[in-house]
């Protein structure tokens, strides 16, 4: 008999600051079993959400700041049952953008990133290090997902910013048998998770990955605004929109 689960993941933008109420408030409203959070920091309004969350429902918590570099971003993973760190021979070294868990009872792992801006001139190292996890992937049924900073020439972006170089990225992905969540169950949809400031030019930014052994158990895949899907509305939580899979597990 299947078992339905929700993942969300969600880019909170700069530690969540003085809008950690109405980002808890949308958590708890899409009714995750589990979450991945980008742009979480070692900051108050960061920690206020963790614990937010915890007396919410999800006690279990595993993050990626560092206790020096408070303003830094780094990466939550919460969930409504017990999770531990799974240890990859070999993953992704960018400090702070990966983190990869196993849900104890239902055993999906659940990986969380970040991938670095363009600028920064670390982003094809991020993508090699990830595509080379994908391409050796044994651990059984798992999600990969977060803010990845890229998109596909002329799919994901309404104005010319992706290069042959993300584009090749997500066609190895998907020859290594991953599945884009979102395009596994409505093609070539155009929908945007983030939008340019003062241009108002659309982006799909954020994915969710599925491995090989659930690509037939992807129920859902959306793309769902916090503030609604307004325009006068659409950022006001955050910057992002949320990606919110359901999956059947076997």
């Amino acid at each position: 008999m299947s078992q339905a689960f929700r993942l969300v993941a969600w880019n909170i933008r700069a530690g969540g600051g003085v809008r950690v109420d109405a980002i808890a408030d949308a958590l708890l409203d899409w009714r995750g079993d589990a979450i991945v959070l980008s742009e979480f920091r070692a900051t108050q309004a960061s920690s206020t959400l963790a614990q937010a969350l915890s007396a919410q429902g999800y006690p279990f918590q595993i993050d990626t700041t560092h206790q020096v570099k408070h303003g830094g971003n780094a990466l939550l993973i919460a969930a409504r049952e017990p999770i531990r760190k799974v240890g990859l021979r070999r993953y992704p070294t960018e400090p702070g953008r990966w983190c990869a868990v196993r849900l104890q009872k239902t055993r999906l792992v659940i990986c969380g990133l970040h991938v670095p801006n363009q600028h920064t001139g670390r982003k094809p190292k991020f993508h090699d290090e990830v595509l080379a996890l994908m391409q050796r992937w044994r651990g059984g049924p798992a999600i990969i997902a977060g803010d990845t900073n890229s998109g596909r020439i002329g799919e994901d972006e309404e104005t010319s910013i992706f290069n042959q170089r993300t584009t090749s990225w997500f066609d190895e992905i998907h020859n290594a048998g991953w599945a884009d969540a979102f395009r596994l169950k409505y093609g070539m949809r155009r929908e945007f998770t983030w939008y340019s400031p003062g241009h108002d030019n659309g982006f799909r930014l954020d994915q969710a990955f599925v491995s090989p052994r659930l690509t037939d158990c992807v129920a859902d895949c959306q793309h769902i605004w916090a503030g609604g899907r307004d325009d006068t509305r659409r950022d006001r939580v955050s910057d992002h929109a949320a990606v919110i899979v359901d999956i059947c597990l076997p």
